[in-house]
């Protein structure tokens, strides 16, 4: 990766307990994607665990799975809040169990969610949590069912806007806590018993189901405080932020014999000062400020909490453009890395339109340790992306080089390290009486390359790489976030998109996925 070493070095200097990498909106796939190979660089390092920001009770089957004590694993259930769905996620996954297999215990990375079930407006029933740890202690509770009643009185969508309706301050509500705390202290006092009938990774993992239960009724509770939205919605993330803090401090102890932890979620969830959060948002506005758990984290750990802050620059598949001059996002440049938090007088944070986009702040910038940024610079994003993906090498050709000036800043991506044959390029030039027709001299102009094969070729434009010579001037090469041959190796099986956007993400999604898995496979067969 890019910037190994700058990581190597952060890590050399702070000797962390806790590694926290943060991203400024959850939108953008090269974060979830560099995170992936960030982990690959530090366990070199000593790192033998990753939480992210999802169920911690749910993720007990998947770390289940990549431990290879199970074979089976269903992400859209292991993985919370959709990100089961990323494909960013399978891969981390896919990585862990591989990298797991054959080594011991010691060696292996362990897999862990430090978020409660709860979105902002809704919380899970705590009945499902309940009865499996009744099952466990082996213990009767018949009042469980009673207590809980139907699972949808506590997901009811309209007890988000009216505290009134919640059943989180009810008497049943308070008596299933008081179970749940009664289930806690079984666990820990037949502790003894429990272990030597079962394992500890099953005792453990009851212990999980305990927290969860009584986090999940604490947050119920919560809801069903009364208050405007704007009060209502800084308890609910004061609280979930609250429970996220808990349970990294509760996988610390687990795991930090073994190793430092990584941790990777929202910049608000991570940063050392307090998160705020203003939005219009289903016709109310909302104000909030409240600690978050790196906050929290952070207090209690001092100096070996080490927090990376994300910055995204620009990304044409969400629609946000090159940011102004003056702002924090510009100041650290056109190009992707790990770099120091800018300083210097005139900064300013920046204003987007971008619901979920936090951008950096001058809080934010004077707390980080160091600052994750994807570049604002034509195809920056979209180099991270796919540099993110596994096994994916980049040769970048510098600007100043020996190699002609029309090629200076084009990138080749690799499925290896021996970087023979490109299945993806990225380009910013026209290249004189070759390949000019995309007009890319142009003032941010660039065209994503892709080798797709003549069976997709086919597939996508209706007509093989044969005819394309006989169709090409019909063809608008210079289009923006269209999906077209390549102007100049569509005979080979190529196809371009100039200036990535909206209209072209899901298939070229999937074209360079699909790209990148044929030239692992070509590499193989070579390999043989």
């Amino acid at each position: 990766m890019a910037f190994d070493t700058e990581l190597r070095s952060l890590i050399c200097a702070h000797r962390p307990l806790l590694l926290a990498l943060g991203e400024p909106y959850h939108g953008e796939p090269a974060f979830p994607a560099l995170r992936n190979r960030i982990l690959e660089t530090l366990t070199g390092e000593g790192f033998r665990s990753i939480a992210i920001e999802s169920d911690r009770a749910a993720a007990l089957a998947v770390d289940d799975y990549v431990q290879g004590h199970r074979d089976d694993l269903d992400l859209s259930t292991g993985i919370s809040h959709g990100w089961g769905a990323h494909p960013a996620t399978r891969d981390l996954i896919d990585w862990l169990r591989a990298h797991n297999a054959g080594r011991p215990a010691s060696e292996r990375v362990t897999f862990h969610g430090f978020d409660a079930p709860t979105e902002i407006e809704a919380a899970p029933s705590p009945g499902p949590y309940l009865r499996e740890l009744r099952d466990y202690l082996g213990v009767a509770a018949p009042e469980i069912d009673d207590l809980v009643g139907e699972d949808t009185r506590w997901t009811a969508p309209e007890i988000m806007y009216d505290a009134a309706r919640s059943p989180g301050r009810s008497p049943e509500a308070a008596a299933l806590r008081g179970l749940a705390e009664d289930f806690r202290t079984r666990l820990y006092g037949h502790a003894p018993r429990l272990v030597q009938e079962t394992s500890p990774r099953a005792w453990q993992h009851a212990t999980v189901l305990a927290s969860t239960a009584i986090g999940l009724l604490t947050y119920h509770a919560a809801m069903a405080d009364p208050g405007t939205p704007s009060e209502r919605v800084a308890r609910l993330l004061q609280t979930r932020d609250a429970l996220m803090a808990r349970n990294l401090l509760d996988i610390l102890a687990v795991e930090r014999d073994r190793g430092p932890l990584l941790v990777a979620a929202h910049n608000t969830h991570l940063q050392r000062g307090p998160s705020r959060w203003e939005t219009h948002w289903e016709g109310v506005d909302y104000a909030a400020e409240w600690s978050g758990a790196g906050s929290i984290v952070a207090t209690l750990l001092g100096d070996r909490y080490v927090f990376v802050a994300g910055s995204l620059g620009a990304s044409g598949p969400v629609g946000l453009g090159v940011p102004e001059p003056g702002v924090y996002e510009q100041r650290l440049g056109p190009e992707t890395g790990l770099f120091p938090p800018p300083t210097g007088d005139g900064l300013r944070e920046r204003v987007t339109g971008l619901l979920g986009h936090f951008p950096l702040t001058a809080s934010l910038v004077e707390d980080c340790d160091a600052i994750l940024h994807i570049g604002h610079g034509p195809g920056a994003a979209d180099a991270a992306r796919i540099s993110g993906l596994p096994g994916v090498t980049e040769t970048r050709i510098e600007p100043g080089s020996q190699m002609p000036p029309y090629t200076w800043g084009d990138r080749f991506f690799f499925a290896g390290e021996d970087r023979m044959r490109p299945f993806a390029t990225i380009v910013g030039h026209d290249v004189p009486d070759f390949d000019e027709r995309s007009r890319l001299s142009a003032e941010g102009r660039y065209r994503l390359n892709i080798e797709v094969g003549r069976d997709e070729f086919r597939n996508l434009f209706g007509y093989g790489p044969e005819e394309f010579a006989a169709r090409q001037d019909s063809i608008d090469f210079a289009e923006p976030d269209r999906l077209i041959p390549h102007p100049a190796y569509a005979v080979q099986g190529w196809v371009s998109v100039v200036n990535p956007g909206p209209a072209t993400t899901d298939e070229v999604t999937r074209l360079v996925e699909r790209a990148r898995t044929r030239s692992a496979a070509r590499e193989k067969r070579r390999e043989h």
